[in-house]
Protein backbone atom coordinates (compact mmCIF):
# COMPACT_ATOMS: atom_id res chain seq x y z
CA UNK A 1 0.00 0.00 0.00
CA UNK A 2 1.56 3.43 -1.15
CA UNK A 3 1.88 5.91 1.88
CA UNK A 4 1.85 9.48 1.17
CA UNK A 5 2.02 11.38 4.80
CA UNK A 6 2.83 9.84 8.50
CA UNK A 7 1.22 12.03 11.63
CA UNK A 8 2.95 13.92 13.63
CA UNK A 9 5.09 11.75 16.41
CA UNK A 10 4.33 8.80 14.64
CA UNK A 11 7.22 6.15 13.37
CA UNK A 12 7.85 7.04 9.86
CA UNK A 13 11.09 5.97 8.86
CA UNK A 14 14.05 3.23 9.23
CA UNK A 15 17.76 3.70 8.76
CA UNK A 16 20.26 0.89 9.26
CA UNK A 17 23.99 2.79 10.11
CA UNK A 18 26.26 0.46 8.97
CA UNK A 19 29.92 0.22 8.53
CA UNK A 20 29.83 -2.17 5.72
CA UNK A 21 27.46 -1.51 3.52
CA UNK A 22 27.81 -3.91 0.67
CA UNK A 23 27.35 -6.55 2.54
CA UNK A 24 24.12 -5.43 4.49
CA UNK A 25 22.67 -4.36 0.97
CA UNK A 26 23.44 -8.29 -0.21
CA UNK A 27 21.93 -9.58 3.16
CA UNK A 28 18.67 -7.19 3.06
CA UNK A 29 18.41 -8.28 -0.92
CA UNK A 30 18.15 -11.58 -0.41
CA UNK A 31 16.10 -11.58 2.89
CA UNK A 32 13.51 -8.66 1.99
CA UNK A 33 13.81 -8.22 -2.30
CA UNK A 34 15.71 -4.80 -1.39
CA UNK A 35 17.34 -2.97 -4.08
CA UNK A 36 19.79 0.12 -2.72
CA UNK A 37 19.71 3.70 -4.36
CA UNK A 38 22.04 6.21 -3.07
CA UNK A 39 21.21 6.57 0.91
CA UNK A 40 18.04 4.49 0.63
CA UNK A 41 16.69 0.57 0.30
CA UNK A 42 13.63 0.39 -2.21
CA UNK A 43 11.52 -2.73 -2.74
CA UNK A 44 9.70 -2.03 -6.65
CA UNK A 45 11.03 1.19 -6.58
CA UNK A 46 9.52 2.55 -3.88
CA UNK A 47 11.65 3.19 -0.44
CA UNK A 48 11.39 1.40 2.70
CA UNK A 49 14.60 2.45 4.73
CA UNK A 50 17.43 4.30 5.27
CA UNK A 51 21.04 3.44 4.65
CA UNK A 52 23.98 5.44 6.14
CA UNK A 53 27.66 5.13 7.22
CA UNK A 54 28.66 5.13 11.37
CA UNK A 55 29.48 8.82 12.71
CA UNK A 56 30.04 10.21 15.91
CA UNK A 57 26.67 10.65 17.13
CA UNK A 58 25.22 7.75 15.02
CA UNK A 59 26.84 4.10 16.66
CA UNK A 60 25.72 1.43 14.22
CA UNK A 61 22.60 -0.55 13.55
CA UNK A 62 18.37 0.05 13.07
CA UNK A 63 17.32 3.63 13.99
CA UNK A 64 13.43 4.65 14.16
CA UNK A 65 12.22 8.07 13.26
CA UNK A 66 9.34 9.68 14.23
CA UNK A 67 7.69 12.09 12.00
CA UNK A 68 8.28 15.95 13.09
CA UNK A 69 6.10 19.07 11.51
CA UNK A 70 8.43 21.44 13.29
CA UNK A 71 11.50 20.02 13.57
CA UNK A 72 12.92 22.79 16.25
CA UNK A 73 9.59 22.14 18.49
CA UNK A 74 9.94 18.44 18.90
CA UNK A 75 13.67 18.66 19.81
CA UNK A 76 12.19 20.81 22.66
CA UNK A 77 9.74 18.41 23.80
CA UNK A 78 12.13 15.65 23.53
CA UNK A 79 14.51 17.53 26.18
CA UNK A 80 11.27 19.32 28.50
CA UNK A 81 10.81 15.40 29.15
CA UNK A 82 14.25 15.33 30.21
CA UNK A 83 15.45 13.41 26.66
CA UNK A 84 18.72 13.89 25.25
CA UNK A 85 19.29 16.29 22.19
CA UNK A 86 22.27 14.04 20.53
CA UNK A 87 22.92 15.69 17.20
CA UNK A 88 21.91 19.04 15.29
CA UNK A 89 19.72 19.24 12.77
CA UNK A 90 20.66 17.77 9.84
CA UNK A 91 19.47 18.72 6.35
CA UNK A 92 18.67 15.37 4.56
CA UNK A 93 17.84 14.65 0.67
CA UNK A 94 14.13 16.04 0.67
CA UNK A 95 13.70 16.04 4.64
CA UNK A 96 15.45 17.20 7.86
CA UNK A 97 16.55 15.11 10.66
CA UNK A 98 18.00 14.95 14.31
CA UNK A 99 19.04 12.43 17.36
CA UNK A 100 17.66 12.63 20.40
CA UNK A 101 17.25 10.28 22.71
CA UNK A 102 14.81 9.52 25.51
CA UNK A 103 15.32 9.80 29.44
CA UNK A 104 16.38 5.94 29.62
CA UNK A 105 18.65 6.68 27.09
CA UNK A 106 16.85 4.89 24.13
CA UNK A 107 17.81 6.82 20.98
CA UNK A 108 15.82 7.49 17.84
CA UNK A 109 15.41 10.03 15.05
CA UNK A 110 12.94 12.73 14.21
CA UNK A 111 12.33 13.51 10.53
CA UNK A 112 10.58 16.58 9.31
CA UNK A 113 9.66 16.53 5.19
CA UNK A 114 10.78 18.78 2.76
CA UNK A 115 8.88 16.93 -0.12
CA UNK A 116 10.32 12.95 1.66
CA UNK A 117 7.69 11.91 4.37
CA UNK A 118 9.45 8.38 4.92
CA UNK A 119 8.53 4.99 4.31
CA UNK A 120 6.61 4.88 1.14
CA UNK A 121 4.88 1.77 1.47
CA UNK A 122 3.18 -0.32 3.88
CA UNK A 123 1.14 -3.26 4.45
CA UNK A 124 2.95 -5.61 2.33
CA UNK A 125 5.88 -8.07 2.44
CA UNK A 126 9.71 -5.98 2.49
CA UNK A 127 7.98 -2.96 4.16
CA UNK A 128 8.25 -1.24 7.42
CA UNK A 129 5.44 -2.65 10.03
CA UNK A 130 6.02 -1.77 13.15
CA UNK A 131 8.52 -0.43 15.84
CA UNK A 132 8.83 -1.09 19.29
CA UNK A 133 10.74 0.46 22.65
CA UNK A 134 12.84 -2.42 24.31
CA UNK A 135 13.18 -1.36 28.31
CA UNK A 136 12.37 -2.66 31.52
CA UNK A 137 11.85 0.47 33.04
CA UNK A 138 8.13 0.69 31.85
CA UNK A 139 7.39 3.82 34.81
CA UNK A 140 10.35 5.90 33.05
CA UNK A 141 9.15 5.37 29.39
CA UNK A 142 5.20 6.36 30.28
CA UNK A 143 6.29 9.57 31.34
CA UNK A 144 8.45 10.39 28.98
CA UNK A 145 6.61 9.79 25.81
CA UNK A 146 3.46 10.54 27.80
CA UNK A 147 5.51 14.26 27.89
CA UNK A 148 7.13 14.30 25.33
CA UNK A 149 3.99 13.15 22.52
CA UNK A 150 0.67 12.52 24.41
CA UNK A 151 0.96 8.93 24.23
CA UNK A 152 -0.65 6.23 26.45
CA UNK A 153 0.02 2.68 27.39
CA UNK A 154 -2.45 -0.14 26.36
CA UNK A 155 -2.26 -3.78 26.73
CA UNK A 156 -3.94 -5.73 23.98
CA UNK A 157 -4.02 -8.30 21.75
CA UNK A 158 -1.84 -10.04 24.53
CA UNK A 159 1.11 -6.97 23.91
CA UNK A 160 1.52 -2.92 25.01
CA UNK A 161 1.25 -0.95 22.55
CA UNK A 162 1.64 2.86 22.84
CA UNK A 163 -1.61 4.87 21.72
CA UNK A 164 -1.12 8.61 20.09
CA UNK A 165 -3.05 11.30 21.50
CA UNK A 166 -6.17 10.20 18.85
CA UNK A 167 -5.82 6.28 20.38
CA UNK A 168 -4.29 5.08 17.30
CA UNK A 169 -1.50 2.66 17.73
CA UNK A 170 1.52 4.23 16.74
CA UNK A 171 4.61 1.63 18.50
CA UNK A 172 4.71 -1.22 20.72
CA UNK A 173 6.78 -2.03 23.99
CA UNK A 174 8.99 -4.68 24.67
CA UNK A 175 10.51 -5.95 28.28
CA UNK A 176 13.09 -8.35 29.32
CA UNK A 177 15.64 -7.96 26.82
CA UNK A 178 17.85 -6.33 29.37
CA UNK A 179 18.68 -3.59 26.59
CA UNK A 180 17.37 0.22 26.17
CA UNK A 181 16.61 0.79 22.53
CA UNK A 182 13.91 0.66 19.69
CA UNK A 183 13.24 -1.74 17.37
CA UNK A 184 12.13 -2.16 13.88
CA UNK A 185 9.76 -4.67 12.28
CA UNK A 186 9.35 -5.74 8.87
CA UNK A 187 6.26 -7.73 7.00
CA UNK A 188 7.04 -10.73 5.62
CA UNK A 189 4.97 -13.51 4.31
CA UNK A 190 6.19 -16.33 6.29
CA UNK A 191 8.15 -15.75 9.30
CA UNK A 192 9.21 -19.39 9.82
CA UNK A 193 10.20 -19.26 5.52
CA UNK A 194 12.14 -16.22 6.40
CA UNK A 195 14.41 -17.13 9.81
CA UNK A 196 15.47 -20.18 7.34
CA UNK A 197 16.17 -17.73 4.62
CA UNK A 198 18.02 -15.35 7.35
CA UNK A 199 20.21 -18.13 8.80
CA UNK A 200 21.17 -19.34 5.01
CA UNK A 201 22.11 -15.40 4.41
CA UNK A 202 24.54 -15.34 7.25
CA UNK A 203 22.04 -13.80 9.75
CA UNK A 204 20.97 -15.44 13.03
CA UNK A 205 17.91 -15.81 15.16
CA UNK A 206 17.33 -14.46 18.67
CA UNK A 207 13.88 -15.62 19.27
CA UNK A 208 11.00 -17.16 17.08
CA UNK A 209 8.45 -17.44 15.76
CA UNK A 210 5.95 -16.68 17.98
CA UNK A 211 2.70 -15.61 18.31
CA UNK A 212 2.14 -11.96 19.23
CA UNK A 213 -0.99 -9.77 18.95
CA UNK A 214 -2.48 -10.40 15.32
CA UNK A 215 0.84 -12.18 13.80
CA UNK A 216 3.83 -14.17 13.95
CA UNK A 217 6.95 -12.65 15.32
CA UNK A 218 10.68 -13.09 15.32
CA UNK A 219 13.72 -10.97 16.16
CA UNK A 220 17.29 -11.72 14.39
CA UNK A 221 20.52 -10.46 14.13
CA UNK A 222 21.92 -9.48 10.70
CA UNK A 223 25.36 -10.76 9.49
CA UNK A 224 27.28 -7.37 10.98
CA UNK A 225 25.33 -7.73 14.18
CA UNK A 226 22.50 -5.14 13.75
CA UNK A 227 19.06 -6.90 15.60
CA UNK A 228 15.58 -5.93 13.88
CA UNK A 229 12.51 -8.16 14.02
CA UNK A 230 9.96 -9.63 11.39
CA UNK A 231 6.25 -9.94 11.43
CA UNK A 232 3.66 -12.54 9.62
CA UNK A 233 0.02 -11.32 9.95
CA UNK A 234 -2.05 -14.64 11.07
CA UNK A 235 -4.21 -15.24 8.14
CA UNK A 236 -7.62 -16.58 10.20
CA UNK A 237 -10.92 -17.57 8.18
CA UNK A 238 -13.96 -15.62 8.99
CA UNK A 239 -17.08 -17.42 8.62
CA UNK A 240 -20.52 -15.56 8.69
CA UNK A 241 -23.95 -17.33 9.75
CA UNK A 242 -27.09 -16.14 8.81
CA UNK A 243 -29.95 -16.67 10.74
CA UNK A 244 -33.73 -15.13 11.57
CA UNK A 245 -35.86 -14.53 14.43
CA UNK A 246 -38.74 -13.26 15.38
CA UNK A 247 -37.45 -10.82 17.40
CA UNK A 248 -34.89 -9.00 15.36
CA UNK A 249 -35.15 -10.34 12.08
CA UNK A 250 -32.40 -11.26 9.84
CA UNK A 251 -29.27 -11.98 12.65
CA UNK A 252 -25.50 -11.92 10.86
CA UNK A 253 -23.00 -13.76 13.12
CA UNK A 254 -19.15 -13.77 12.58
CA UNK A 255 -16.73 -16.64 13.79
CA UNK A 256 -13.27 -17.88 13.24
Amino acid sequence: MRIRGFAPSTPCWVELTTSNPDDAAGFYAGLFGWQVEGDRFLLDGRAVAGISRPRPERPEGWLTYLAADDLEAMIKDVTQAYGKQLSLPDDRRDARSAIVADASGAMFGLWESNGFAGAQVRGEPGAMEWSDLITDDVDAAERFYGSAFGWTLTHEFGSAEWLSEAHDSVAGLITGRYDVRWQPSFQVADASETIDRCAGLGGRVVTGPVEMGLGHYAEMIDPQGHPFAVTAPAHRPVELSVAYNDTIGMELTYGG
